[in-house]
């Protein structure tokens, strides 16, 4: 498993910030399990840099705190089944890893929300990484049946992380 984190801001958080997507990213691709190694790559933005790639890419010109870019498609969320037909598109041809997208967090938002929901910021960086990361296996939430399947393993996730939203 490989996550690359590059970040973009000169915003630091209290907490490691690859430890803590590599400890989410585990426990998304164990709950949902995925047969294969996985890689993503995480760019930690600003609000303008997010509201920019949220224009591009959605025509929604606003800034959000996460946006999520799945490499694979799935007929099912989280059906790793077919994938290796397609190796060339879906696989790291050094590593053997499946690509499974990109994830861009706005840094800025990370801390809002955290006061907004009287959490902890690495309580709500995880939550965004465990969110994107469901989108990157499949997920979608524009149902309001998707959302609370979302919301629920999201819920489920942090938890067995002992991540929450007590702790401050």
């Amino acid at each position: 498993m490989t996550s690359y984190i590059e970040n973009e801001t000169e915003e630091r958080f209290s907490f490691d910030v690859q430890e803590v997507t590599d400890k989410v990213m585990a426990a998304v691709l164990e709950s949902e399990n995925c047969p294969y190694e996985a890689q993503i790559n995480l760019v930690i933005t600003d609000n303008a840099g997010i509201r920019e790639v949220n224009r591009q890419f959605r025509q929604t010109d606003r800034e959000t705190d996460v946006l999520s870019f799945p490499n694979a498609e799935y007929p099912r969320p989280s059906d790793f089944s077919g994938l290796e037909e397609q190796s060339a598109d879906y696989f790291d041809p050094d590593s053997g890893e499946l690509l499974l997208g990109d994830i861009m967090i706005s840094a800025e938002k990370v801390k809002e929300q955290a006061r907004l929901y009287n959490h902890s910021e690495k309580r709500e960086f995880a939550f965004l990484v465990a969110h994107s990361m469901l989108h990157l296996c499949g997920y979608d939430h524009m149902e309001k049946e998707e959302a609370a399947v979302m919301e629920q393993k999201q819920e489920e996730i942090l938890k067995s992380l002992g991540i929450t939203r007590e702790e401050i």
